[in-house]
């Protein structure tokens, strides 16, 4: 008996029931609807750009976590957690999105920190407390805590807490150099304090991991002696906006700004509009605020000005009443501002959309002056 064999183009169609026994390779390179995959021993990051864009599957064949790709913007990609772990990989962002911190501050030194939300309007709630006390201390922020640094009458200490749990915090490290009034940075790794008083003002910027328990190191200087300034952070550097030389005693109206990437000096690139000190410092992803202050009476004015280039600052509205003294949080939309002089108690904020006048939106537990600010 003859038999014809079978023509790959008298193939039409072939029904998986008749698809029996041990099927041999086949190639893959024809198929579609797949989306692409990476299986690797590590978590994928922000600037692993892949070829198949966006919905790219990775498997850490370690860890078991697996990510989608869900915003492919090259070298800024987020890589969203989709197995039962936790943790997404994106672009550090200084600001938060679930609460502002205010912690410590005096009349006298205290070690309480407060807690409230950034979705809804309301009081402050107990946090905590400091492992010790504080006053007129610089605030910084890393992902999973919050930081202060340095103690009123110079104290060199660098404090930590938690932002999930209300547990006492803990001493982390000291300063180069103990002092006040210092204005606080933070980048994705790194908690900055810039300038500050001991006894007369002084320029030095030091810098501490957010990896480790580890003392700060001297890393470069402002442009000038400078206390009792606004400090503001974007992506790539850090910002000390106005301030008082404690020596002779006189307010500044100067912008400075230092990289994160590199050691080193700061660079004067504008003015605020009003010259003073004792001001609160707010960042959002493309403007650096500084808020209230004195000189030679206390002020209500906004200040606003751009991280894409170096200018001057514009009013972009009003506090709800003169005030200083007071420290700053940032959310994604607002601004905030809590405490301050005559021992307030009030938070306020301001939007970042629109050049608006702020909004008392509660209080704080205790009215006091000088805390430090953190986000989450």
């Amino acid at each position: 008996m003859s038999s014809t064999k079978l023509k790959p183009a008298n193939i039409v169609s072939l029904d998986a029931s008749k698809l029996t026994g041990v099927m041999p390779a086949i190639s893959g390179a024809n198929l579609t609807g797949v989306a692409p995959f990476t299986v690797s021993a590590s978590d994928p990051v922000v600037t692993t750009n892949p070829s198949g864009g966006l919905g790219t599957l990775w498997m850490n064949s370690t860890s078991g976590e697996t990510y989608i790709l869900t915003d492919a913007t090259a070298g800024e990609n987020v890589w969203t957690n989709v197995g039962t772990g936790e943790g997404d990989v994106a672009p550090y962002t200084f600001q938060g999105t679930v609460s502002g911190f205010t912690a410590g501050g005096r009349t006298p030194n205290k070690n309480v920190i407060d807690k409230f939300s950034f979705t809804s309007d309301g009081n402050a709630t107990d946090h905590g407390d400091l492992h010790t006390t504080f006053g007129y201390s610089a605030g910084q922020s890393s992902e999973t805590h919050g930081y202060i640094a340095g103690v009123y009458q110079n104290g060199d200490t660098i404090g930590k807490f938690a932002f999930v749990s209300n547990t006492t915090g803990d001493d982390v490290g000291n300063l180069t150099v103990g002092r006040d009034a210092g204005a606080g940075q933070s980048s994705s790794t790194h908690g900055y304090t810039s300038g500050g008083n001991n006894p007369t003002s002084t320029n030095v910027i030091d810098k501490f991991t957010f990896a480790s328990n580890a003392n700060a190191t001297d890393v470069g200087d402002t442009t000038i002696v400078n206390a009792f300034q606004a400090g503001q952070s974007s992506t790539t550097d850090g910002y000390v906006s106005g301030g008082w030389n404690t020596t002779p005693s006189s307010g500044q109206n100067r912008i400075d700004k230092f990289s994160f990437a590199s050691n080193g000096n700061a660079s004067n690139i504008g003015n605020i509009t009003v010259t003073r000190g004792y001001m609160a410092g707010q960042s959002s992803s493309t403007h650096g605020y500084s808020s209230g202050g004195y000189n030679p009476s206390l002020q209500n004015v906004i200040d606003r000005f751009t991280f894409a280039s170096n200018n001057n600052a514009t009013d972009v509205g009003d506090l709800t009443g003169t005030r200083g003294h007071q420290t700053g949080t940032s959310s994604t939309t607002h601004g905030y501002l809590s405490g301050g002089s005559s021992s307030s108690d009030v938070i306020e904020k301001f939007q970042y959309a629109a050049s608006a006048n702020a909004t008392d939106v509660g209080d704080v537990t205790v009215g006091r002056y000088g805390p430090a600010g953190s986000q989450y």
